[in-house]
Parts: C-alpha cells; sequence; structure tokens
C-alpha cells in the first residue's frame, strides 16, 4: 500500500530554516506528482508547492514563493521542502500528498516562534 511519511519539522526561529523530506513507498515515485499541504490552527488546508514527476514543473503558493523550494530525488524516493526565511505565520502542520489516489502522509508540525 502507498505510505507517505513526513519528517524533519520542528521549532525555529524567525527567520530561521527547516528542510522537510517525505519518502514515499508502496508506489513507483517517479511517475507521479507531489504536492506538499500546510494547515494552520483554525484555517482550512492550503496547497504549499507541485513538482512534476521529473521535476520539469514546479509552481509555489504566492505566499511562499522565493523562499521555500520543493525538489525531488526519484532514486531515494523523496521529496522535499526546502524553506528558508519562515515567519510566525508559517507554522502548520505540513504534509505530502500524491493527488492521484488521494494519498496523505501524517504531517510534520512546524512551529516558528522567537
Amino acid at each position: 500500500q502507498v505510505q507517505l511519511v513526513e519528517s524533519g519539522g520542528g521549532l525555529v526561529q524567525p527567520g530561521g530554516s527547516l528542510r522537510l523530506s517525505c519518502a514515499a513507498s508502496g508506489m513507483i515515485f517517479s511517475l507521479y506528482n507531489m504536492e506538499w499541504y500546510r494547515q494552520a490552527p483554525g484555517k482550512q488546508r492550503e496547497l504549499v508547492a507541485t513538482i512534476t514527476s521529473g521535476s520539469k514543473f514546479i509552481n509555489y503558493a504566492d505566499s511562499v514563493k522565493g523562499r521555500f523550494t520543493i525538489s525531488r530525488d526519484n532514486a531515494k524516493n523523496t521529496v522535499y521542502l526546502q524553506m528558508n526565511s519562515l515567519t510566525p505565520e508559517d507554522t502548520a502542520v505540513y504534509y505530502c500528498h500524491r493527488s492521484l489516489g488521494d494519498y496523505w502522509g501524517q504531517g510534520t508540525q512546524v512551529t516558528v516562534v522567537s
């Protein structure tokens, strides 16, 4: 069965950086577009970034453009989210998602606080 396991979240000060990872199993990872979402307390889940199967096309939410970078390593079945210049507004649970079949990871908490 498809499994997505996120890691790399934590507590960071404003202006800091974190790198999230999502390890996929039970699927031919290189065939699928992948996404990162986030959900802040009391807010709807929002799409943060998408990357196509071969990394040719990448898109970001306006709120993270220029600060976050999505990438993937198909040999390692892993998608990453490099997050720089973090602000308290980035505090959320971050989820890895495969839209085809609607598979979600369990999420990893990112908290930005001074």
